[in-house]
């Protein structure tokens, strides 16, 4: 593992306090959905535009800081896991440079996960962020967002010590998958999801979201037998 870069200082007006008493219990992945770095950097710091994050990493590898992590920075807009919504209250939010599912999606390079791993580590050492609560945007927002998609390598995250990636077991269902328990089972890993046992958009948008994040070859927003095998072993490993 190469050796952590100081980050690059990029202040963004962007940012505000804490509720009071808060504590930062999550870290959320992002990615930029932009042509270039520097877009994504002029638009972050961008007094018009409201959105900031803490951090944003190139894909060279170069981080930069954007906002105090003891300040609550505007990367998660309409968002809610375990029941809390704002989840910027409680959150820092790192923006990894990709140009996402509109601008031609491609893979994260070694060098930006590296430098993403390092800087992950530390923000974890810093503040109470179980691996559970390791999350993308689009796990905090389904019904708005991708990133960081299905191209973002969460198992090579988590065997490194960041987040979470149950390894896939159990059989697929061999009779049809009940909607209502994938819907328990969902809620009760943390996603925002109806729990009225029909297969409605917003059920679909959090079974393609949880897919993107746990079972990437196969973003299709079904409910099949080996989609719920694996929300049932996710939800095993977030209850432990």
């Amino acid at each position: 593992m190469t050796k952590a870069a100081d980050p690059v200082d990029l202040s963004s007006p962007n940012h505000g306090p804490r509720p009071p008493g808060t504590a930062v219990d999550m870290l959320l992945l992002h990615y930029t959905g932009m042509r270039s770095a520097e877009a994504a950097l002029e638009r972050l710091r961008d007094p018009v535009a409201q959105v900031s994050a803490h951090y944003l990493i190139d894909e060279a590898g170069r981080i930069f800081r954007l906002v105090d992590e003891e300040r609550r920075a505007w990367h998660a807009g309409v968002s809610c896991w375990a029941g809390r919504p704002n989840v910027n209250d409680v959150s820092i939010g790192i923006e990894l440079v990709n140009p996402g599912h509109e601008f031609g999606y491609r893979p994260f390079p070694a060098a930006q996960m590296e430098a993403l791993l390092n800087l992950a580590r530390g923000i974890c050492a810093r503040h109470p962020i179980p691996p559970q609560r390791v999350l993308g945007h689009s796990d905090v927002a389904p019904a708005r967002k991708q990133d960081p998609g299905e191209l973002f390598d969460w198992a090579w995250l988590a065997r490194h010590g960041v987040g979470i990636w149950p390894e896939p077991g159990g059989a697929p269902a061999s009779v049809g998958p009940s909607v209502g328990a994938a819907q328990e089972l969902l809620a009760a890993i943390g996603y925002d999801v109806p729990r009225h046992g029909r297969m409605d958009e917003a059920t679909q948008a959090v079974i393609t979201a949880f897919q993107r994040h746990f079972l990437p070859t196969r973003v299709t927003g079904g409910l099949d037998g080996s989609t719920l095998a694996r929300i049932e072993g996710v939800a095993a490993a977030f209850a432990r």
